[in-house]
């Protein structure tokens, strides 16, 4: 099982509530699709007891410290990410541009791709592609703090309210 959680924009207290979610069950790895916001944020990714992977958002505002600060956990965002895990290949972009999301979706070169910027949670095939938008973790907009849990192999995906 893998946590997937994004839009997190410097709220300590609900990416806390996340990873502790993700620590009691016992998440292979978390995923982060974007928009954690702030160096400071680190800190509380570090009391993740797993992998962590992901990608900046388009509300970062350091992205070189934000990677400092992840050093010591083996993590560095990115931009875009590809990755296999599980005989699956998972795209994870933070969908900030439409049309570039779109053409990932639609190249049929994934089996799975993690999104945000939304803030809405939402699980969908498209073809054979899984697109995962696990919501927002702050909670801001919709006033629902939401994550995901991915089942690689089932090749499905639950939202889950913290």
């Amino acid at each position: 099982m893998i946590g997937v959680m994004g839009d997190c924009h410097d709220s300590i207290e609900s990416m806390e509530k996340a990873i502790e979610f993700f620590n009691e069950k016992g998440v292979e790895m978390v995923i982060l699709t974007g928009d954690l916001v702030s160096p400071f944020m680190v800190e509380s990714l570090k009391k993740i007891k797993c992998d962590l992977k992901g990608v900046f958002g388009n509300n970062e505002g350091d992205k070189k410290t934000i990677n400092m600060n992840l050093a010591d956990m083996d993590a560095e965002l990115v931009d875009f990410m590809e990755m296999d895990y599980a005989d699956k290949k998972l795209a994870i972009y933070h969908g900030h541009d439409p049309s570039i999301l779109d053409s990932i979706v639609k190249s049929s070169k994934y089996d799975i791709v993690l999104t945000g910027h939304t803030h809405a949670p939402e699980v969908t095939m498209d073809e054979n592609t899984l697109v995962v938008n696990p919501g927002e973790v702050c909670g801001y907009l919709s006033g629902a703090r939401t994550v995901a849990l991915l089942d690689i192999e089932a090749l499905d995906a639950q939202i889950h309210e913290l």
